[in-house]
């Protein structure tokens, strides 16, 4: 078995180094390819140097445009089995992957959400950030007939054979739902499974907005009723 593990990078020159580090630690034959997004803060220039030291396939993007553009690029290169899904700010725990590949790799999955909201440890913050992922990922149960609890997590597992089946276009933070109602309208075998998060603020470098929430609403909408 071979992971494709899929990282879009934004001026993450603060976390980019532990991540990696994070990532190589887990026991696993595993690619790692890094799509950075037209970063301006020195994470190119620290990418190419830890790449002298780190076996890494990167990206970089020649203009920036979103993280689902950048999963896009990813994707394109990845010769794994399966896909994981790696934001590079540390909210989310490398050591989750065990979790998210065991229904993978015993068949009963085809995609695995990791959830944030269903038990595992948790930093307690953005309150107003938690009713927003809570009304998306309702609206996207109705509309998908669906049950899950965290439709927004970064943390999505998958057979890499499915990239062949489907296409995606949103180039931010709309990659989530259009994922979901995708790997939904094809009848995909998904499961959740509990991870930690340790979210960070805004002061702290978070980029997705309420703007975004907004957009993630009408993709929804446009994938749903879209043929």
């Amino acid at each position: 078995m071979k992971l494709s593990v899929i990282i879009p990078v934004y001026n993450e020159t603060n976390t980019i180094e532990e991540i990696i580090n994070r990532v190589q630690a887990v026991n696993l034959n595993k690619e790692i390819i890094i799509v950075d997004d037209n970063s301006s803060d020195g994470t190119k220039e620290k990418l190419k140097r830890l790449n002298t030291r780190h076996n890494l396939k990167l990206i970089f993007q020649k203009k920036n445009k979103g993280k689902g553009a950048a999963l896009r690029a990813g994707f394109k290169i990845a010769s794994g089995d399966f896909v994981i899904i790696q934001d590079a700010d540390l909210e989310y725990d490398p050591k989750d992957y065990q979790k998210l590949l065991e229904p993978l790799l015993d068949g009963r999955a085809d995609v695995v959400y990791g959830s944030r909201f269903s038990g595992g440890p948790q930093r307690v913050f953005l309150f107003w950030h938690y009713v927003g992922n809570k009304f998306l990922t309702l609206v996207s149960n109705i509309l998908n007939n669906l049950n899950l609890s965290d439709m927004e997590t970064c943390y999505k597992a998958f057979r890499a054979d499915i990239l062949k089946e489907l296409k995606f276009e949103s180039n931010r933070f709309g990659f989530e739902p259009e994922f979901t109602t995708k790997v939904a309208k094809k009848g995909y075998k998904i499961y959740e499974v509990s991870i930690s998060y340790s979210g960070r603020g805004y002061g702290e470098g978070k980029k997705i907005t309420w703007k975004d929430g907004v957009k993630a609403f009408f993709v929804l909408l446009k994938y749903q009723f879209s043929e």
